[in-house]
């Protein structure tokens, strides 16, 4: 198997991990956050206005060896099929609009929702699980078993490869990012800040999480209430969407998908053009 093909992991399989934790929550949000659209462009003749603001800087420059073959966007259900076989690609990946897909979701995650129709998987089977511990509900013990075969797909890759992998799409991941919104920004940056937000995630307890319902007002039942918890502390409610998906994998899905996390952005970095 080829270098290229080996290895979609750093963005596929992280987005996958983190992103099919939300399939408890989806239905107790609001309309989903979108980022905002560009600013109007100005039309000659306008009345004047204030000086435009300056281009933000690029903070994380990637380099893009010109020797590289850009991945193209009809080659991506190729590349996965040859990384994880049919079966497994059914299974998990939505690889229509997989560009958009992914930088939606990683745009989201570092927001206070991630709206499962952008997600570029399926969502984890099963259902959010709880249990009583001292007249509270916590998060089930057993509900980290659903993220499990996600964490162990993430770390099969191996993190220089699948680096190499992500420059060779960056072309097609910073086009979708314009398109979502953000015509003066990288794609690169959007990513290492929101990989530094996971990192910076409280690390989750061992004896379970306490959670609560949310309230429904109305006289229609909830035929599916395990969509409608969230974490009982406000201080933990109030953490982006990408953190609280770290705290319901569960301690240890937690620390393996930091260390992969962290090791992914040591290798991005070492990409950044020579000063």
């Amino acid at each position: 198997m080829s270098t290229g093909r080996r290895v979609l992991l750093v963005v596929a399989i992280a987005a996958a991990v983190v992103g099919a934790a939300l399939l408890w929550q989806s239905l107790s949000k609001p309309v989903p956050e979108l980022p905002a659209p560009p600013p109007a462009a100005t039309v000659p003749g306008d009345a004047p206005t204030a000086e435009a603001a300056p281009e933000p800087a690029i903070k994380y420059p990637l380099e893009v060896p010109a020797a590289a073959t850009p991945l193209a966007a009809a080659d991506i259900g190729a590349a996965l099929t040859e990384l994880v076989g049919r079966k497994a690609l059914m299974s998990f990946f939505q690889i229509d609009d997989f560009a958009r897909r992914f930088v939606a979701t990683v745009d989201n995650l570092g927001r206070s929702y991630a709206p499962p129709m952008l997600w570029p998987v399926h969502p984890t089977p099963g259902q959010f699980t709880v249990e009583q511990r001292g007249g509270d509900p916590v998060i089930g013990a057993d509900n980290s078993l659903r993220y499990t075969p996600l964490v162990l797909l993430a770390e099969a890759v191996e993190t220089g490869r699948a680096v190499d992998l992500y420059v060779r799409m960056y072309p097609l991941l910073q086009r979708a990012y314009e398109e979502l919104g953000y015509p003066k920004r990288t794609f690169n940056d959007r990513l290492i800040e929101v990989v530094d937000q996971l990192l910076a995630t409280p690390n989750a307890p061992e004896q379970g999480m306490k959670v609560r319902l949310t309230e429904v007002k109305g006289s229609i039942p909830s035929v599916r209430p395990w969509v409608r918890y969230e974490f009982a502390d406000p201080a933990l409610e109030s953490l982006s969407a990408g953190q609280k998906i770290l705290l319901r994998v569960g301690p240890v899905n937690q620390r393996r998908l930091k260390a992969r996390l962290a090791a992914i952005r040591q290798k991005i970095m070492k990409r950044a053009p020579p000063r």
